[in-house]
């Protein structure tokens, strides 16, 4: 009753959306990560805490950064060495940022692509972080109510990012397992058509290049029909490339930038990047979000916009410093892609030998894990009591399919490199004992004189309905995890 007032009080003295829940926290994605808030997995003080693999975050290369920076004191106003620039960086306030900063960072994202394409400095727009990015393109390009396309299964903070506050709809293009999750001009079309039908005026269709959460990359012909779908509509298309420096193996990262120019009679004005450094560059709390537009008119009114979320001029000045020290970003680029690559492989290889499949991709900081076969249905439903047995039971944080927006249950996005090896050694050996649990236990209930009731179905599909014995036991007795008291799941 006390909550009831208290939710009718929002109502009546807050807005409508401070009073709603339009963030969109009422998710699996975000469930998850309060889950580790609460107990976090440390080896010495918290050893049967949860372990954090819903964090798509590069901090294999915190070691690089750290160097850089102990031997570059004078790129900080806060130093004996960068002191005398202290006046001149605390008061600048310029909205189009410093000059450096936009040709540092327009330098270092031709060299996240090869040097095959030239960036304009003066359309460098500066935001907090990606997710500002991203919201300035929708607040630039569509009015409340306007929708984009966007393929799915898709990075969960977009809800957050772009429809929060502008009121923009994102429409799903539904893409499927059977060809990798490619997208199709079938599911295009369809998806362009359901917004009609329901009345959405499609403004644009945003991709994820390379992809969050599945890590593939975009080949040079699905680009440029993705561009010639756009502009044959006569909407905009926008590509977050986030990932660009995460590419490793044989994956190649191609930018929509690279593809527009083998367009005959291509309207560039309907052309926009997404990009930022929390990512390819590990540095997600100093918020470099970037948008790049070809088109004018945008670059102008989001630059006007970028006011509200600034990047601070110190962080500017520091970055400037560091992405113009050629030798360095060389360096960080060759040796954050052998170290991606050295980790998907230690991921990969484990799961491989506990038969758990995976979406071949080579980029991005996660893997797309396939457990269709442990879900009891072929449910959303199903999905969500595996999943909280993960994060509760197995103590893992792993996003759901579902929350990504996936077609078909059973998928998981398991981020790997914002550990240590020993942590990632950890959650393969929960990984072990659980699987090793299933099947023993499938093999007990599935012997001919078995006096207990099967609950178990075929190829391992788990049954939910006696969660006791992942309460009790659950941990065998060699593993390296200690036994811990385990919060049931709510099912």
């Amino acid at each position: 009753m006390v909550a009831l007032t208290a939710e009718k009080q929002d109502q009546n003295l807050l807005s409508r959306m401070a009073a709603g829940d339009g963030h969109g926290e009422k998710s699996a994605y975000f469930d998850g990560w309060k889950a580790y808030e609460e107990n976090p997995f440390h080896p010495i003080d918290r050893p049967d805490g949860v372990i954090q693999m819903g964090l798509a975050e590069n901090q294999l290369c915190g070691d690089l950064m750290r160097k850089w920076v102990l031997e570059h004191p004078e790129a900080s106003i806060c130093t004996a060495e960068g002191v005398n620039q202290f006046s001149d960086i605390a008061i600048f306030q310029d909205y189009h940022g410093l000059p450096e900063f936009r040709q540092a960072v327009a330098k270092f994202m031709e060299k996240t692509r090869n040097n095959k394409v030239k960036f304009d400095p003066d359309r460098i727009v500066m935001s907090g972080g990606a997710t500002g990015a991203h919201e300035t393109v929708a607040f630039c390009l569509a009015n409340p109510g306007d929708g984009f396309l966007v393929p799915t299964p898709y990075y969960p903070g977009f809800d957050r990012d772009l429809r929060w506050r502008t009121g923009v709809n994102l429409v799903p293009v539904t893409c499927h397992s059977s060809n990798g999750f490619k997208i199709t001009a079938e599911a295009l079309d369809a998806a362009y058509e359901n917004a009609r039908v329901s009345n959405i005026p499609v403004k644009g269709l945003l991709i994820t290049n390379p992809s969050n959460p599945l890590g593939t990359t975009l080949d040079r012909d699905c680009l440029k029909s993705l561009v010639k779908f756009t502009n044959d509509k006569g909407i905009h298309l926008i590509a977050d490339e986030i990932y660009a420096a995460t590419t490793f193996g044989e994956s190649e990262f191609i930018s929509v930038a690279e593809v527009i120019d083998e367009i005959p009679d291509c309207n560039t004005d309907l052309i926009h990047i997404v990009y930022s450094l929390s990512k390819d560059m590990g540095l997600p709390g100093l918020r470099v979000g970037i948008v790049y537009s070809y088109n004018d008119r945008v670059v102008q009114i989001a630059r006007k916009m970028s006011s509200f979320g600034l990047v601070s001029s110190q962080t500017q000045h520091l970055i400037a410093k560091m992405l113009s020290d050629e030798d360095f970003v060389d360096e960080f680029i060759r040796k954050s892609k052998l170290r991606l690559a050295e980790r998907h492989a230690e991921l990969t290889t484990g799961l491989d030998g506990l038969s758990i499949g995976w979406l071949k991709a080579g980029a991005g900081l996660f893997i797309w894990m396939d457990l269709r076969n442990l879900l009891k249905t072929a449910t959303f439903d199903s999905e969500m009591e595996l999943w909280r047995v993960i994060v509760h039971k197995v103590k893992l944080n792993v996003s759901p399919g579902g929350s990504c927006h996936c077609h078909e249950p059973g998928w998981f996005r398991v981020c790997f490199a914002n550990m240590d090896y020993q942590t990632m050694e950890t959650a393969l050996e929960r990984i072990r004992v659980f699987t090793s649990q299933i099947e023993e236990e499938s093999l007990i209930l599935t012997k001919p004189m078995a006096k207990k009731k099967k609950c178990w179905q075929s190829s391992l599909r788990l049954s939910f309905k006696d969660t006791r014995r992942f309460e009790e036991g659950f941990f065998s007795p060699h593993s390296p995890v200690p036994p811990s008291p385990l919060v049931r799941a709510q099912i």
